[in-house]
Order: C-alpha cells, then sequence, then structure tokens
C-alpha cells in the first residue's frame, strides 16, 4: 500500500506542476498581447494627435478662395484678365497692390536692392516669353530638339496658360535681374517676413516633386496671411496646401 501512495503522490505532484507551468505560459502570452494592444493604442493615439496638431491651427478658408487660385501644368487656365494696378512700373491684382507696396517696402529695408522684375503677364505674353527660352535653350546647345528643351525650360518657366503670373497674385523680386543670384541671406529673410503680407515663396528647394518647378530665389505668390504663415510654419507648396484644405471638407 505504502509503494501504491507514494506513486500516486508523485502523480499528483507531477500533475499539479503541469497545471502551475500551463497557467504560468498562459499569464504570460495575455500579458504580452495587452502590452501589444497598450502599445498600439498609444502609438495610434499619437498617430491621430499629430495629425490634429497639424490640422488644428488650420485656417477657415476655402481651397475655392480668389487668393488661393491655383495655376500649374495640372491647372492650365485661360486668360484671366485680373483688374490691375501698378506698384513701381510693375501690373499686379488690383486686390494686391497695397501688399505688394508694403512687401516691397520691408524687402528694402533688408536690401535697398531689392525691387520688382515681373508681375502680371498675359497668357499670349507668356507664350511669347517661354518659346524665347526654348529657342534660347536651343541655341546655346544645338542637339536639343523642340521638346527637349521645352522640357528644360518647363523646370523654370511656365508655358502659356500654366503660368500662375497670369492671375496678377505672383511677383518676381530680387536684388539682381538673374533667377537664384540674390544673396542667400537676404532671401532667407524676405521668406520669413513674407507671410506678414501674405506671400510665400512659390517655388521652394526641395519641393519640384509638389510644384514641378525648381527652386526660384524670386518668385513670390500672394494667398492671404493666414494661409501664408500656416504654408510657412508646416513647409507646405500651395498645392499642398490645397489638398489639405480639399482634405477638412474646406
Amino acid at each position: 500500500m505504502r509503494k501504491k501512495l507514494s506513486v500516486k503522490g508523485i502523480i499528483v505532484i507531477l500533475f499539479a506542476f503541469l497545471v502551475c507551468l500551463v497557467a504560468l505560459v498562459v499569464s504570460s502570452h495575455l500579458k504580452g498581447d495587452k502590452s501589444q494592444t497598450a502599445s498600439q493604442t498609444s502609438s495610434s493615439k499619437v498617430s491621430t494627435s499629430s495629425q490634429s496638431s497639424s490640422s488644428s491651427d488650420l485656417p477657415k478658408v476655402s481651397s475655392d478662395d480668389w487668393q488661393l487660385r491655383l495655376v500649374n501644368r495640372d491647372h492650365v487656365t485661360e486668360e484671366l484678365s485680373p483688374s490691375l494696378a501698378e506698384v513701381n512700373g510693375i501690373s499686379v491684382d488690383a486686390r494686391i497692390e497695397t501688399a505688394v507696396q508694403e512687401f516691397l517696402a520691408a524687402a528694402q529695408a533688408i536690401d535697398a536692392s531689392e525691387h520688382l522684375i515681373s508681375g502680371y503677364r498675359s497668357v499670349d505674353y507668356q507664350k511669347e516669353l517661354f518659346q524665347s527660352y526654348v529657342d534660347q535653350e536651343m541655341a546655346e546647345d544645338p542637339s536639343l530638339t523642340q521638346e527637349e528643351a521645352e522640357t528644360k525650360v518647363k523646370t523654370y518657366s511656365q508655358p502659356a496658360g500654366a503660368s500662375e503670373h497670369q492671375t496678377g497674385l505672383a511677383i518676381d523680386m530680387s536684388t539682381v535681374d538673374s533667377l537664384n543670384e540674390s544673396d542667400p541671406t537676404v532671401v532667407s529673410q524676405l521668406v520669413e517676413i513674407a507671410p506678414q503680407y501674405g506671400f510665400v515663396l512659390r517655388f521652394p528647394e526641395g519641393k519640384s516633386s509638389s510644384t514641378g518647378v525648381d527652386y526660384e530665389d524670386w518668385h513670390f505668390r500672394y494667398v492671404g496671411k493666414e494661409s501664408a504663415a500656416y504654408m510657412t510654419k508646416h513647409n507646405l507648396t500651395l498645392e499642398e496646401y490645397i489638398t489639405k484644405l480639399k482634405e477638412n471638407g474646406q
């Protein structure tokens, strides 16, 4: 009897041990799942919080507002014929005359040689200008075809109907009459103060995939003070900004 009881005792002990082991494994898995769920929830909250943060200060403007009129190679536009006003001999949309005057004055306070180079251009004028650049590229490199020259020119100028200069809301302003040759220090100061007058640097560095145009240090676009401040703060191009407004139903 004693031997039989001893064997039974061992079996009971082993069974109890196995039960405890299984319980520990199950408990460990449950804790792991809870931890993973908590981590995922936390990550989701952070992501949602980040998205909310970028939208919390989004201006209450419509993507269809006149200040945000989008004209580029994906949004070719017929002649707009805006009402014009002149600032230092350069034509701009009359609605931004004061903003241009004030921005120019602030720019000249930074560097007295700052001046307006271009403003409103008609579709017909843009057509002539674009072709002149194409002819120039082909003259400098006779191996270029018309199509190849046009592709090259499109990195710094737009075909007729695709230039936002026809809106009257864009200005070219620099210390010199050559693209990307202004003092970078001066340009950075202009970019910083531009939103105070409703302007943004339209074609910033590293954004050609969005704008279709390489960096231009002299091309500023009026979008309104609220939009300019938001775009500058969040490093958005006009294309990206309008997309964001539409995503928010604006």
